[in-house]
Formats: C-alpha cells, structure tokens, sequence
C-alpha cells in the first residue's frame, strides 16, 4: 500500500501546531548537531568522516522539502553565530562563518541543497519504496559532495587528482554505509505506517 500523503513527519504529525513545527526544526538542529561530533579525522584531508551526511539524509526525507531545508539552515545558522555545531576539522576554523567559507565549506552548502532535494523526492513519496529511495539517497550524496569537492579545489589550489584524493576516496564506503541504513530503514518504517492505517 502506498500512502498519499508526502513526508514521514506530515503523515505521522498531519495537523502539527506552530510549537509542533518549532520543535520539529530544533529537535533536526540537534540531531544534525550531534551526528556532526561523530567526527574522524583524515590524514592529510581537511575534511573529516562525520556522522553529518547520515543526519541530511535521515533529516531530508523524513521532514520533507520545507522542514528540511529550515532545519538544516537554522543548523547553519547556529554554527556560524558561533555554536559548536560545526564538525571538527584538521586544519579549519570549527565554528563560526569562517568555517562556512573555508575549504570545507561547500559540503555544508552541498548538504542544504541536498537536504531540500531529498525533501522534494520525499515528498513524492521517494522514500517509500528501496528502488526509489536508493536513487534518491545517491543523487543528495552526489550533490554534497559535488558542491563539496568543487570548493575545497578551488580553496586549497589543488589539483583534481587531489581533490578526489582528499575529499572523496576516504569517504565512499562510509557513504555507501549510510545510503544502505537509510535507503533500507525508511521503506520499513512505510510499511509499518502502511499495515497499521490499513486495520
């Protein structure tokens, strides 16, 4: 059975109050906060393997577009006014718009975009199903890390060679690890929704 209502969180919460939605944001922020302190650094990489991209992921599709993209904006919004939100980061400024705009800053912005496009997918029911929500999980991947490589070549001068070398090869099977987690978790979570609204 498939339902027609969007996201996880409008289908369980579909008349969710103002206080609902704020907590909602907040409750994302922390979430997002906390998976970013998962943090492992890289030898010779400025970027970390976190527990960040599995909150985007996790965050994107069970918030849907709009709760999403806040949630993660407000995320970024925290750690620039200085919240120790940020992951920390061998050789980069941890916190505040410093670290928004150095070389590890286009993953950020790769995640906010990911985190609307999941939603989007989401909200068409991308999620419910392992055939759609895969594909979908890949494409939020390939977006951070699309905006994420793009920047730290240009902000570290380095060859592409490099870049992929820094920024990308340390970080495929953790990816993979996590797009299985979620890819797989939600669908079931569907269709436990599903069996219990079909009684």
């Amino acid at each position: 059975m498939s339902i027609a209502t969007g996201s996880l969180r409008a289908t369980v919460f579909p008349r969710s109050t103002a206080l609902t939605q704020a907590s909602f944001i907040v409750g994302g922020t922390l979430f997002i906060a906390a998976m970013a302190q998962i943090a492992i650094p890289v030898p010779g990489s400025p970027v970390p393997v976190t527990g960040q991209t599995l909150a985007v992921y996790l965050i994107g599709t069970t918030y849907g577009a709009r709760f999403g993209f806040a949630t993660f904006a407000t995320y970024l919004l925290a750690g620039i006014a200085g919240a120790p939100v940020f992951a920390a980061s061998t050789g980069a400024t941890s916190h505040g718009l410093a670290r928004l705009t150095g070389a590890t800053g286009g993953y950020l912005i790769g995640m906010l975009v990911a985190t609307f496009v999941l939603g989007a997918l989401a909200d068409r029911k991308a999620d419910q199903k392992f055939k759609t929500s895969f594909p979908a999980l890949i494409l939020g991947s390939a977006i951070v890390f699309a905006f994420g490589l793009t920047w730290l070549h240009a902000s570290l001068d380095l060859t592409w060679t490099q870049t992929i070398s820094a920024g990308l090869t340390p970080f495929i099977f953790g990816e993979v690890i996590k797009i299985a987690i979620t890819a797989t978790s939600l669908p079931l979570i569907w269709r436990k929704i599903s069996q219990k609204l079909a009684r």
